[in-house]
């Protein structure tokens, strides 16, 4: 049986400082080939550089599409699947600020050949595959092939589960998007994984999170997949002045702070946030978001 490790990343968010820790951790851990399972770019400063080093890397990764990295040609095209009045709100300033740094660096039609999924053939010799039999196929999405943003996480129905690989014809279901880690074991020896995140957990833990998929032989004889999640230390005092340092919280106002803080917590701010001013009708606005903090004090401890 040969030797097959996989690393699969994602949710970097322009994250300079972890995606190179976790790049180092891969490089140590062996693995033969790395995905990047979308949202590459977009909420922190350095979506030029994230971009520019994983491009640049001596073998290449396969890309997925992630709902931030389509946001980029969205907000660009002034698409109309967008609401008309974000591209006038001050709080869409911090997705403008990202766009428009990608642009200048010519990285939008990059990310636009992504594509929605990816398929690893596990077939044996000659199939293209990675010349390992009786494991099935790994599908690869950012949320879902059904849609970049669907969750696959612990409150996922299992039978949502089910269907989702019985559609894809798949052993293994790897997503991310939650910003949050998971493996998932199913009947059959299949499996349903989350990433986690490499730029901003949402898990309390602040370090960077990947996914790292190995096979081994199991009690009967046979190969199966191994699953684990790393968890990589890094100095995050770069990244949070960076926010300062490359304009972004000047320019990109109350949510490139929002941003600032879900990386500085590994915590989930923008989200609730959001949802809190739906439900009570009130602004985005940096007054505003100081009262979801005086409201909510629970959230930042």
């Amino acid at each position: 049986m040969p030797p097959v490790r996989l690393a699969f990343i994602a949710d970097i968010h322009g994250n300079q400082d972890a995606l190179a820790a976790v790049l180092a951790d891969i490089q140590l851990q062996g693995a033969e080939r790395l995905y990047v399972n979308g949202d590459v770019v977009n909420r922190g400063p350095d979506s030029v550089q994230a971009m520019d080093t994983l491009l640049n890397l001596k073998t290449a990764p396969l890309f997925t599409l992630g709902n931030h990295d389509d946001l980029m040609r969205l907000w660009l095209s002034r698409d109309e699947t967008l609401p008309g009045d974000w591209f006038d709100d001050p709080f869409w300033a911090a997705t403008a600020w990202s766009a428009a740094k990608l642009e200048q660096a010519g990285h939008i039609g990059t990310i636009m050949s992504w594509p929605m999924t990816q398929r690893l053939n596990i077939g044996g010799p000659g199939t293209g595959g990675l010349g390992v039999g009786g494991l099935g196929d790994i599908e690869v999405a950012h949320g879902s092939h059904a849609y970049y943003r669907e969750s696959l996480g612990a409150s996922t129905p299992p039978t949502r589960l089910d269907e989702l690989l019985s559609e894809a014809g798949a052993c293994v279901l790897v997503g991310s998007h939650t910003h949050r880690p998971m493996i998932q074991p199913l009947p059959g020896g299949r499996l349903v994984l989350n990433t986690g995140a490499v730029g901003a957990p949402f898990n309390d833990d602040p370090r960077a999170q990947y996914l790292l998929l190995g096979i081994e032989t199991g009690p009967d004889g046979l190969p199966q997949w191994q699953p684990s999640i790393r968890t990589v230390p890094y100095d995050r005092s770069g990244v949070l002045r960076r926010f300062e340092t490359s304009g972004l919280i000047a320019q990109g106002g109350v949510s490139a702070e929002i941003f600032r803080e879900e990386v500085r917590q590994a915590r989930s701010f923008y989200t609730p946030y959001w949802m809190w001013t739906e439900e009570t009708g009130k602004p985005r606005t940096p007054e505003t978001w100081g009262h979801f903090k005086t409201e909510f004090p629970e959230r930042f401890v």
